[in-house]
């Protein structure tokens, strides 16, 4: 059901309908990534600024079904290799690629062919020659062990149903001392039983998410160091309203859900490898004995 979303999805933008591309068939829930209203998604709106995907096809923009901004979110550096689980349109896989620049590498996975196509298309109309999309699932990763500096993903790993195994995947890829750094929809204080069994909005980011403490219990468990969860949105009564409007559940579950769903920024570090050198930093001179100890500008010199 979640392939079938999805590819639906990837459909609509790749035939031009343009922002009809994230509404369901009429009768069903609209949301892109969540269940939401018509005019309204509260989870994947407002993710990108306007100058960062400049540049990137209309298309790629149209396709992004996340909850968050990995790529704004991670540290990047040039000659990396990234790799986004569950990749979908492309967009940061695209937004990576220029990141790490042309001695990096961004990979992007996905296990739904009409995103694949979409993606592969996007990467062509912007002109992107250090991206490859490969097809597979991310519980299952298509590529050697100790081979990527970044895992990212976004909004994805909530959708699969054994997520574990999606844990122990990304930490195999990631070269010693490599990065886990993903955008997920996550709860606090667990949601109500309609709620997880409700399989819209399992499609809709919402009832597959995992709680917080489980998530850096997951982490901990495979492997990783020093898990951390920053939230970066928390969704209001009002939005989590939107979220069941068209599942066929009460809304009045929605005051049961305010304040126990959030988007969030995952982060965790796989063990080993060298520290990243660091650039050393420059000693600016004092300007004058007013300014004496003080490095920096004085005087009006600068803004």
């Amino acid at each position: 059901m979640v392939q079938a979303r999805y590819g639906a999805t990837a459909k609509a933008v790749a035939e031009g309908a343009g922002a009809a591309a994230c509404c369901a068939p009429a009768g069903e829930s609209s949301g892109c990534c969540g269940a939401t209203s018509e005019t309204w998604d509260p989870i994947t709106a407002d993710l990108y600024d306007a100058g960062e995907t400049a540049g990137l096809p209309t298309e790629a923009l149209l396709a992004s079904l996340g909850c968050g901004n990995p790529t704004a979110l991670a540290e990047l550096h040039e000659g990396e290799v990234v790799l986004d689980l569950g990749s979908g349109g492309g967009i940061d896989v695209l937004l990576s690629a220029k990141r790490v620049g042309p001695t990096g590498k961004a990979y992007g996975l996905d296990m739904t062919d009409e995103m694949l196509e979409l993606a592969q298309a996007n990467k062509d109309r912007a002109g992107a020659t250090n991206v490859e999309f490969l097809r597979g699932h991310i519980e299952s990763i298509p590529l050697p062990s100790n081979t990527v500096d970044v895992v990212i993903s976004n909004c994805v790993i909530n959708l699969s149903g054994d997520k574990p195994q999606v844990l122990k995947e990304a930490f195999r890829v990631l070269r010693p001392g490599g990065r886990f750094a993903v955008s997920d929809v996550i709860t606090r204080a667990g949601l109500p039983q309609p709620v997880k069994d409700s399989m819209a909005l399992w499609t809709g980011c919402v009832a597959g998410a995992l709680d917080e403490q489980e998530f850096i219990d997951l982490l901990r468990e495979v492997g990783f160091e020093n898990p951390d969860i920053e939230p970066t949105r928390m969704y209001t009564r009002d939005d989590a309203a939107a979220l069941l409007r068209g599942t066929g559940l009460d809304e009045n579950l929605a005051d049961q859900i305010e304040g126990r769903i959030m988007s969030g920024f995952v982060r965790a570090t796989k063990p080993g490898g060298a520290p990243r050198a660091t650039k050393p930093v420059r000693q600016l001179v004092s300007l004058g004995a007013a300014n004496a100890g003080i490095r920096g500008c004085g005087d009006g010199c600068c803004a």
